[in-house]
C-alpha cells in the first residue's frame, strides 16, 4: 500500500460523511481512482465489472473477478472477509450478485452510484439498473474529496514533477536534426521508469513537423529535419499520481513567428498563475488565458481550455477532471494541483507552440512542481 492505515480510515471518514450527508444508505464505486483513493486497491481490472461498495455505517466490500482477488489482497486494506468473487461463466449476472451482496450488508434504502466513469461501460450500467432499482447517480462524491490533497499525496505529485522533468531532460538531449521520433519516446518513458514510476494514464503525445500542430497520440514515426518542429506532452506517474508537462522543442532555428508565440506563451502561462487563487472560480483562469492570447492576435490558435486538475487516475486519459474553461464556476482550493497548458496551433502558418507544468495551489497562490524554466527550447 502506498499510504499509511491512517490515511486510509481517514478517507474513509470523509467519504462515509459525504455519504450520509446525501441521504445514502449506501454507495457503489465503479471508478478507479475511487477505490484507489480510498483504500489503495490498484488494478486495470476495472475494464470488466467490479465495484466496490461503501455503506452508511463504513462497511467496505469489493465485488471483482478472480483475477484480481490477490490484486486486492497484495494493495488495499481489504480483508478476505471484505472481497467478493463472481464467476466467470456463461450467463454470468454480476449485477444481481451485487444486489444480493447488498441484501447481505442490510442495504435497502437510497443508494447512489458512479456513473461518470471508464469503470461502468453502457452495458453493464444498464445490467446494474436492472438489477437494481432506483439508483442516484453521485459520480463527484469521491471525486470532490480527491481533489484536495493530503501531504502525503502532495510528496506523490513532486516525485511525478520530478519524472516528468527528467523525462524532458531526456527529450532535449536527443532532439537533433535525423533523431527518430521512437528513440526519444523510448528514452522519456525510460525516464519515468528508472526513477520508479508508472505508465501515464494515457499515451505520451508527439509529433514533428505538421503533427506538432496535433495534441492528441497518433499512431506512426518520423525523423526528424534539419528544421524542425516537435510537440511533446507526457506526464510523469508516481504511485498512480501525475504532474502533466507540454513543450514545443524547435530543432535548428526558431522562425520569428515560433518566438511571438513563444513569448505570448509565457505571458499566458503566468498570467494563469496569478489567477489561482483559494476562493475564486475556474473561469478566471481561463480568462486570463484567452485575455492574453487575444491581446497578440492568436485568439484563431488558441484552444477553448487551458488545463485541468491532476492526481491518481487510471486509463484512458490523465485528466481528473474539472477542466479550466470559460466560465467554470467551481472554487478553486488550496492543496489542488493542476496542469496549466498553454497551447497554440497555427495551422495558417503552420506552426506550433505549447508551454505547460504543474502547479500546486498554496493559500497565498502557486508552486510550481517543475523545476525547469520556460526558455523556447531550441536544438541543433
Amino acid at each position: 500500500m502506498r499510504f499509511s492505515r491512517q490515511e486510509y480510515e481517514a478517507r474513509q471518514a470523509k467519504a462515509r460523511a459525504a455519504l450520509q450527508s446525501q441521504g445514502l444508505d449506501a454507495l457503489l464505486m465503479f471508478a478507479p481512482e475511487s477505490h484507489y483513493w480510498i483504500c489503495g486497491y490498484d488494478t486495470f481490472g476495472f475494464a470488466m465489472f467490479q465495484c466496490l461498495v461503501l455503506t452508511a455505517r463504513g462497511d467496505l466490500h469489493l465485488l471483482t473477478r478472480t483475477p484480481d482477488l490477490r490484486q486486492a489482497q497484495y494493495t488495499s486494506t481489504l480483508s478476505n472477509e471484505q472481497i467478493h468473487i463472481w464467476q466467470d461463466v456463461e450467463g454470468a449476472d454480476p449485477a444481481a450478485d451485487l444486489a444480493r451482496l447488498l441484501a447481505d450488508l442490510g442495504v435497502s434504502g437510497r443508494i447512489g452510484y458512479e456513473g461518470d466513469t471508464a469503470g461502468l461501460t453502457e452495458r453493464n450500467g444498464r445490467m446494474v439498473h436492472r438489477a437494481i432499482a432506483g439508483l442516484v447517480d453521485v459520480s463527484d462524491l469521491i471525486r470532490a474529496l480527491r481533489r484536495v490533497k493530503s501531504p502525503a499525496e502532495i510528496d506523490m505529485h513532486r516525485r511525478a514533477a520530478q519524472l516528468s522533468d527528467d523525462a524532458l531532460d531526456q527529450a532535449i538531449s536527443l532532439a537533433r536534426p535525423g533523431a527518430f521520433e521512437g528513440d526519444i519516446l523510448a528514452a522519456m518513458q525510460g525516464a519515468v521508469f528508472r526513477g520508479g514510476g508508472d505508465y501515464a494514464g494515457n499515451e505520451f503525445i508527439i509529433g514533428s513537423g505538421p503533427g506538432a500542430l496535433l495534441c492528441r497520440y497518433y499512431s506512426g514515426r518520423r525523423h526528424l529535419d534539419a528544421r524542425d518542429q516537435l510537440t511533446l506532452e507526457w506526464s510523469g506517474a508516481y504511485a498512480r499520481y501525475h504532474a502533466a508537462m507540454m513543450r514545443t522543442i524547435i530543432i535548428g532555428s526558431a522562425s520569428g513567428h515560433h518566438r511571438r508565440m513563444h513569448a505570448a506563451a509565457v505571458e499566458a502561462l503566468e498570467s494563469c498563475e496569478q489567477a489561482i487563487r483559494p476562493g475564486r472560480p475556474m473561469g478566471d483562469v481561463y480568462e486570463a488565458h484567452a485575455r492574453v492570447f487575444d491581446a497578440h492576435g492568436l485568439s484563431h490558435a488558441r484552444l477553448r481550455a487551458c488545463g485541468y486538475g491532476m492526481g491518481a487516475v487510471y486509463n484512458p486519459i490523465w485528466v481528473d477532471f474539472p477542466m479550466f474553461y470559460k466560465d467554470n464556476p467551481l472554487i478553486m482550493q488550496s492543496g489542488q494541483v493542476f496542469f496549466l497548458h498553454m497551447i497554440l496551433m497555427d495551422s495558417e502558418a503552420g506552426e506550433a507552440m505549447t508551454l505547460g507544468h504543474c502547479v500546486l495551489v498554496k493559500d497565498q497562490g502557486v508552486e510550481r512542481l517543475s523545476r525547469h524554466g520556460l526558455d523556447l527550447i531550441v536544438t541543433d
